[in-house]
C-alpha cells in the first residue's frame, strides 16, 4: 500500500525531525522502535486523562489503542501522552472538592505543554470525568491545531430493588440514612450495587453534559459519546477519530475552524434542551476564551432561556446516558432542535463536514420517551436557567429540570453559612427550618479557593424530603447531580466584594427563576454600608494558592490567563 505523503515543512514537528540538525531528536525516535518512514510522518498527540482515581478513567488507556490504529492507517504516527484528573465523584463533600475546578486549568495547560514541548501537528484527546472534559477541549482551542475529543463513556446504570441507580442516588440515601429512613445494611447493600462497571456518571450530570456539548460543538464525530464506556463499540468511534483527525490535517481544519460563536450556541442549545450540568455556563465560557469569542454566562442563559427542554434525563427525569443513545443519541437531539429552526447547520465538524451534512445522515427520530418531539417538550424553556438581580450582579445560574412553575418561585429568610462544612453539619443535624434559603459563602473560585460543588449538601437535603422546602445559594458550583431549587455560581463571590458576603441571617431572598432574578428585600444604601471581611483560607501556598492569584470571574468562566484575544502568536504557525 503507498504510503499519503504529508508536507512537514509548515507543521510542527518538523522542529523535531527534520534536517542534519535533528539527527539528536530522531536517535531518541529510533531508541522506541520508531521506523525511519514513521518519524517522516505527521507527528499526532493522542492524549488521555487515564488513571485508576475511578471508572469513569479506568477506560481510557484501552481506548486510546483504537485511537492510535486510526492514526496509523490514516498514515499519522501517534505519540501517546496522559495527563492528570480529579473525580468530583471522589473529591465530593470534602477538601479535595478545592482541586477539581484547578485541575481543568492543569489539564488544559499540561497539555499545551506537552504538544508544544514536543511540536505535535495535531490531537486527538480522551478524557472521562467532569472537568477533564473541557480541560481538554481548552487545550485543543488554544493550540489551535486540527483537533478530535473523544468521550470516554458513560457508566452502566445499577440496579437496586428492581430500579435502575446512580451514584446520585447513593448520595441522597445518605441523606435519608441521616434521616434513620434507613439502615446501614441498606445503605451498604446500594453502594455496593450503584456503580456496576467502568464509565462516568449515567445521569446528564456534568461528565454526560460535556461529552453532548462535545458533538454539539464539533469537536467530536456524531454519536461518539453515546455508547457505554463496557461497550466494545466505542474502539470502532475511537478507531474513527484517529482516521478524523488525520482528514483534518489534511484539509489544514483545525479547533478554531469548529469552536465559533455560533458553535457555542449550538452547544448550549443542547445543554438547555437535555436538562444539563449547571457547569456548563461555566465551562463553555471558558472554551469561548481560549478561541477570543465574546460568550459569557448571560450569553450562555439567554440561549437556555428560549430553548425548549425536551430530554428527559437525570437527575430531574428518569434516564440515563445508556438510555439516550439507545434511542439515537445527541444527533437525534440536535435533529429536533434543527426542525425549530434553533441549530446553525453551517458550523465545521471533526468529520470535515458541516453539522447540517452530518445530520442529513442520521435516520433516527425522537422516540417520544426519552426524546420528546419538540413540538411537545416536557418545558417550553430550558432545563437551566440564568439569574440576575442586586444580590447577584455578575449572574447565578440555577437548573430547574423536573421542577414545576410554582417551585421556580421561592421567597424566605437567609440562614448564612461560611463554608459548606457548616451548612452540610446543619443539615445533618436538622438544624436548618422548611421555608429558610440556606446561603453558603466563600466557596467562589478565589474565595475558596477553587469553587467547591455541593453536591454532599444538597443530595443530604434531598434524601430528607426537603429538596423543595428550602433553597440553597452559592458563590460556588453545583454537581451535574443536583436537583432541588439551587443556586450556583452567584458573582461577583464574596471575595470579589459580592452582595452575597454582606448577607445576614433573616434577610428576606427572593429566588424567581420564571422572571431570571435573585434579589435581596435591601437596597442599594443598606447594602453598600454593610462590611464583610471574607473568611481567611489555609491555601497560602502550592497550586491552589496560586490558582487563587490568577483566577477570573465566574462570569467569563473562571480562567486563569488573558486567553487568545492577547496571544501574540498561534502555536501551530511556529
Amino acid at each position: 500500500m503507498l504510503k499519503k505523503k504529508f508536507d512537514k515543512s509548515k507543521l510542527p514537528s518538523r522542529h523535531v525531525t527534520e534536517g542534519p540538525a535533528r539527527a539528536p531528536h530522531r536517535s531518541y525516535y529510533y531508541a522506541m522502535g520508531i521506523s525511519e518512514e514513521e518519524i517522516a510522518q505527521p507527528f499526532i498527540g493522542v492524549a488521555t486523562c487515564w488513571n485508576e482515581a475511578a471508572p469513569c478513567n479506568i477506560a481510557l488507556n484501552r481506548q486510546a489503542q483504537a485511537v492510535k490504529l486510526g492514526v496509523k492507517e490514516g498514515f499519522g504516527t501517534p505519540r501517546e501522552f496522559t495527563t492528570i484528573t480529579v473525580t468530583d465523584g471522589i473529591a465530593m463533600g470534602h477538601e479535595g472538592m478545592r482541586s477539581s475546578l484547578a485541575s481543568r486549568e492543569a489539564i488544559a495547560d499540561t497539555v499545551e505543554l506537552t504538544m508544544r514541548g514536543h511540536c505535535y501537528d495535531a490531537i486527538v484527546g480522551l478524557a472521562g470525568c467532569d472537568k477533564s472534559l473541557p480541560g481538554m477541549m481548552m487545550a485543543m482551542v488554544r493550540l489551535n491545531v486540527p483537533s478530535v475529543f473523544i468521550y470516554g463513556g458513560s457508566i452502566m446504570p445499577g440496579r437496586y430493588k428492581g430500579q435502575d441507580v446512580t451514584v446520585q442516588d447513593v448520595f441522597e440515601a445518605v441523606g435519608r440514612h441521616q434521616a434513620g429512613q434507613n439502615s446501614d445494611e441498606e445503605l451498604r447493600a446500594l453502594e455496593k450495587v450503584a456503580c456496576p462497571s467502568a464509565g462516568a456518571c449515567g445521569g446528564q450530570f456534568t461528565a454526560n453534559t460535556m461529552a453532548c456539548v462535545s458533538e454539539a460543538i464539533g469537536l467530536a464525530l456524531l454519536n461518539s459519546s453515546g455508547a457505554p464506556a463496557p461497550y466494545e463499540s466505542r474502539d470502532a468511534y475511537a478507531t474513527a477519530s484517529g482516521l478524523a483527525v488525520m482528514n483534518l490535517l489534511e484539509k489544514n481544519i483545525r479547533a478554531r475552524d469548529v469552536v465559533t460563536r455560533k458553535s457555542l450556541e449550538n452547544a448550549a442549545r443542547v445543554v438547555a434542551c437535555t436538562g444539563g450540568s449547571t457547569n456548563a455556563g461555566l465551562h463553555l465560557p471558558a472554551i469561548a476564551h481560549e478561541a477570543g469569542i465574546d460568550f459569557d454566562l448571560f450569553d450562555v442563559c439567554d440561549i437556555f432561556r428560549d430553548t425548549p427542554y425536551f430530554v428527559d434525563l437525570k437527575p430531574g427525569g428518569k434516564y440515563v446516558a445508556k438510555d439516550l443513545y439507545e434511542v439515537g443519541g445527541v444527533p437525534v437531539v440536535m435533529k429536533e432542535l434543527r426542525k425549530a429552526g434553533l441549530l446553525h447547520e453551517d458550523c465545521m465538524t471533526a468529520s470535515g463536514e458541516t453539522i447540517g451534512e452530518a445530520l442529513d445522515k442520521i435516520e433516527g427520530v425522537a422516540d417520544g420517551r426519552v426524546i420528546y418531539p419538540i413540538e411537545t417538550p416536557i418545558t417550553k424553556t430550558g432545563g437551566v436557567v440564568g439569574l440576575k438581580g442586586n444580590l447577584a450582579p455578575e449572574g447565578a445560574i440555577v437548573k430547574v429540570a423536573g421542577m414545576s412553575e410554582a417551585e421556580q418561585v421561592f421567597t424566605g429568610p437567609a440562614r448564612v453559612f461560611e463554608c459548606e462544612e457548616d451548612a452540610f453539619e446543619a443539615v445533618k443535624a436538622r438544624t436548618y427550618k422548611e421555608g429558610e434559603v440556606l446561603v453558603i459563602r466563600n466557596e467562589g473560585p478565589r474565595s475558596g479557593p477553587g469553587m467547591r460543588e455541593m453536591l454532599a449538601t444538597t443530595a443530604a437535603l434531598s434524601g430528607q424530603g426537603m429538596g423543595k422546602k428550602v433553597a440553597l445559594i452559592t458563590d460556588g458550583r453545583f454537581s451535574g447531580a443536583t436537583r432541588g431549587f439551587c443556586v450556583g455560581h452567584v458573582g461577583p463571590e464574596s471575595a470579589m466584594g459580592g452582595p452575597i458576603g454582606k448577607l445576614r441571617d433573616g434577610d428576606m431572598i427572593t429566588i424567581d427563576a420564571i422572571k431570571g432574578e435573585i434579589s435581596v428585600d435591601l437596597t442599594d444604601e443598606e447594602l453598600k454600608a454593610r462590611e464583610y471581611i471574607p473568611r481567611e483560607t489555609i491555601y497560602s501556598s502550592g497550586a491552589l494558592w496560586k490558582y487563587a492569584q490568577l483566577v477570573g470571574s465566574t462570569r467569563l468562566g473562571a480562567v486563569t490567563h488573558p486567553g487568545a484575544r492577547e496571544e501574540k502568536h498561534v502555536y501551530a504557525d511556529l
